[in-house]
């Protein structure tokens, strides 16, 4: 279950009807973990660049999974890196605009320039700590002082790229609880893959037989597409079919027209498939594809 759904009622009901979940914790239990999030011990690689870590809960009766992402933790990295320099760049040109200033400045209206500013930036506006001081010797009348909060670097340093699941089933692996989520995100995705790749987007429908016959065909197609995608990852083409069939799709058919001698007159229609540069056959090779010559064949 996405930790959107994640709550105290939503868990409470999980648990009084004695469900198993599987659940993504929200920020606030990754907090709480802070000291097995930063040692070192215990942790197991799930799949390349990601890494998990079982911890008791503390009622003994759920257990929480910390997973480290490499990947994502590049990302949160250069995300917080780029808030930092925002904040810090609009900070020093208000500073600026303070020390330069020959008349006073309404303290309301700077203040909440640095609130739209940290609102604009909020990844990064905790680490921040802004005050406007009063100081007659100013002409401006006001004085900026910012500082950055070190705890917060050092949660940073731990935090990125860190999530937690929490569940109350206690005999699976780390590496099963992983991939068990995960289906989350396929599911996500086939939602996704039909409103872009297959461009079958919700119609609303007003009979219940159309409806059934829309989910159907978005079924259909995304069931040849995971096999597409399935097909291609046994040959060692990644897991990419957008990328399959656009090299494909640049294969075409072409029709021969050929007039006949006898009477009365008559034309021979022959539909041949043009032949795939060498990317193209070494694709259709691994994926185990013969291409015909010719389509089909008719008189007219």
């Amino acid at each position: 279950m996405d930790r959107g759904m994640t709550s105290a009622e939503t868990v409470t009901f999980l648990q009084s009807t004695q469900r198993h979940y599987l659940i993504g914790a929200s920020k606030s239990e990754l907090k709480k973990l802070t000291p097995q999030l930063a040692d070192a011990r215990d942790w197991r690689q799930v799949r390349d660049g990601v890494e998990a870590k079982l911890c008791a809960g503390p009622d003994g009766n759920e257990t929480f999974l910390l997973v480290r992402s490499a990947d994502r933790q590049h990302k949160e990295r250069a995300m917080h890196a780029r808030f930092c320099e925002r904040i810090e760049t609009a900070l020093a040109r208000l500073q600026g605009r303070l020390t330069r200033a020959r008349s006073p400045v309404d303290r309301g209206t700077t203040e909440r320039q640095i609130g739209r500013l940290l609102g604009r930036n909020s990844r990064a506006a905790a680490r921040y700590v802004v005050s406007l001081i009063a100081d007659p010797a100013m002409p401006a009348g006001l004085r900026l002082a910012w500082s950055a909060r070190p705890e917060w670097d050092e949660w940073s340093r731990h935090s990125e790229g860190c999530y937690v699941l929490r569940t109350n089933i206690t005999d699976w692996t780390p590496e099963t609880l992983w991939r068990t989520y995960i289906q989350l995100t396929e599911a996500e995705a086939a939602f996704r893959i039909h409103k872009s790749e297959l461009s079958i987007r919700p119609v609303w429908h007003q009979r219940e037989d159309r409806v059934l016959a829309h989910i159907l065909v978005c079924f259909l197609a995304y069931v040849l597409w995971k096999t597409l995608e399935q097909w291609q990852s046994r040959a060692g083409l990644g897991n990419s079919p957008r990328t399959i069939l656009q090299e494909l799709a640049a294969i075409h058919s072409t029709d021969i027209v050929l007039p006949t001698a006898t009477a009365p007159p008559r034309e021979l229609r022959l539909r041949c498939v043009v032949r795939p540069d060498r990317a193209q056959a070494a694709l259709l090779d691994r994926l185990g594809l013969h291409l015909p010559e010719r389509l089909r064949m008719q008189f007219a």
